[in-house]
């Protein structure tokens, strides 16, 4: 359970999750990661739920977007299909939020590759929450980075599963 938010804005895209990890109801570790970027490839990518799966799903992203050349829009349908038919990974009940210059997506384990509209992208717990305020603060003169950190904020305001602090990774 986390909050993932993703702003395109003024040519900026922008991933920022929560740091909190819990365990049921308990807060295990509050300085947690959750938010990646592929350097190579000017990729950003956000993740909902547990850390294990997280980095074993940023590794296959990672090696398909290398494996279709930069192509993300490929990249994300080849995960799904990965992630939907393997027989380990399809028992992970997450979501990744994901975006380059030209797309955003957001990809589950059910095989959805989907390209949301507009120009925020909000998943896990406080995602909605996220989702709200992002989409409100996108008629202010804040950057795509303050919008993203802001949406964040008011999602740890109101949902427990997410806390304050926030990693951002941009492009």
């Amino acid at each position: 359970m986390t909050t993932i938010v993703l702003v395109r804005k003024n040519k900026e895209v922008v991933v920022a999750g929560d740091g909190q990890v819990s365990m049921g109801n308990t807060v295990v570790k509050s300085t947690a990661s959750k938010v990646r970027k592929i350097e190579k490839r000017d990729v950003v990518a956000g993740f909902a739920g547990s850390t294990a799966d997280a980095l074993t799903l940023f590794e296959r992203l990672e090696a398909k977007i290398e494996k279709h050349a930069g192509n993300l829009s490929r990249a994300a349908v080849e995960l799904a299909k990965d992630w939907r038919t393997d027989k380990y990974l399809r028992r992970l009940e997450a979501l990744m939020a994901i975006g380059d210059k030209e797309n955003s997506y957001i990809i589950s384990g059910t095989g959805d590759v989907l390209e949301p509209e507009g120009n925020v992208i909000g998943i896990g717990s406080g995602g909605n929450y996220a989702l709200a305020a992002g989409k409100v603060l996108m008629n202010t003169e804040m950057s795509a980075e303050e919008v993203a950190k802001k949406a964040i904020e008011v999602a740890s305001e109101i949902c427990v599963f997410t806390n304050n602090n926030i990693k951002i990774e941009k492009i």
